[in-house]
């Protein structure tokens, strides 16, 4: 028998609450929507259903069952929507998280011309320098620039930036210009999640710096105001600097010792099936990102 047929059937029974419901929603017989289902639990090998005279419901692996299958079914709908559709329109909603300054910075500039192509798409953008649970958190698409190690997630490289050692002109009038990593030893360095080592490369290969100081946070915003401020030196990623490079107060130190970089990455929960308008969303990001970056 189709194992769609099957699928469709189990469905239809789940959510019409009985047989004879579920054969009037998809114009089946009763006695076809029950042998379908009987199918489906003779290959799996598990009861999905208890049936009784008055109710049918859910085992506990048919309610498992369900909740994994379901999905599946509004994703070929969606893909037949759209071949029969010629204008290939997305709708409903994408969470979409990305690290604040650098969302700020770089995705919120493009979401105005993302809707204008797909004005029926919803998005809802959450900026935060956090790591989000993806799956926990219905988190469609993560913008991230810091590594990704998550098992549970498939990663896209859109792009590398470098890292970038800076502090205000004002600081190093005061306190003087460090001229090698270890000269950061005696500066007021601004720690960042807790990062207290950070990594030069020399004629030797790479090598770490303990870096300390009166302020440490964990957020970008909070670095870059304390820079600006004069308040001491910070390292991050150049992306969050596009602005701040273009000022005469913030200044750049011992560029010919950074080596590293950051990947900035697209990042989405690993399901086998992903909708067409979070596929869609991704590419766009992907292709701007690339060329804004």
């Amino acid at each position: 028998m189709d194992r769609f047929q099957e699928l469709t059937a189990f469905v239809a029974v789940v959510e019409a609450g009985g047989f004879s419901a579920a054969a009037r929603r998809i114009g089946d017989s009763q006695s076809a929507i029950s042998k379908s289902v009987s199918a489906l639990e003779n290959r799996l090998g598990v009861q999905l259903l208890k049936r009784s005279t008055r109710s049918v419901t859910l085992t506990d692996q048919g309610r498992t069952y369900y909740e994994r299958t379901r999905p599946l079914l509004d994703e070929i709908a969606q893909a037949d929507g759209e071949l029969m559709n010629s204008t290939l329109e997305l709708s409903g909603l994408v969470r979409i998280a990305t690290s604040a300054t650098f969302g700020r910075l770089h995705v919120l500039p493009l979401i105005p011309e993302l809707l204008a192509r797909h004005p029926k798409l919803r998005l809802d953008v959450i900026l935060s320098d956090g790591v989000q649970d993806l799956l926990a958190d219905g988190i469609d698409l993560a913008i991230r620039i810091n590594p990704v190690s998550s098992p549970d997630a498939v990663v896209k490289r859109v792009t590398t930036m470098p890292l970038v050692c800076v502090g205000s002109r004002r600081y190093f009038e005061k306190h003087g210009t460090p001229l090698t990593p270890d000269d950061l030893a005696t500066h007021n360095c601004i720690v960042f999640h807790g990062v207290e080592n950070w990594v030069f490369e020399g004629p030797r290969g790479k090598f770490n710096v303990r870096v300390n100081g009166n302020l440490s946070t964990n957020t970008v915003e909070t670095i870059l105001s304390a820079i600006r401020a004069g308040v001491g030196i910070g390292m991050f990623h150049r992306a969050s600097l596009t602005d701040d490079l273009r000022s005469a107060d913030v200044v750049a130190v011992l560029e010919e010792y950074i080596g590293e970089t950051r990947d900035v990455s697209l990042v989405w929960p690993n399901r086998k099936f992903i909708s067409a308008r979070v596929r869609q969303v991704t590419e766009f990001f992907a292709t701007a990102l690339g060329e804004r970056l």
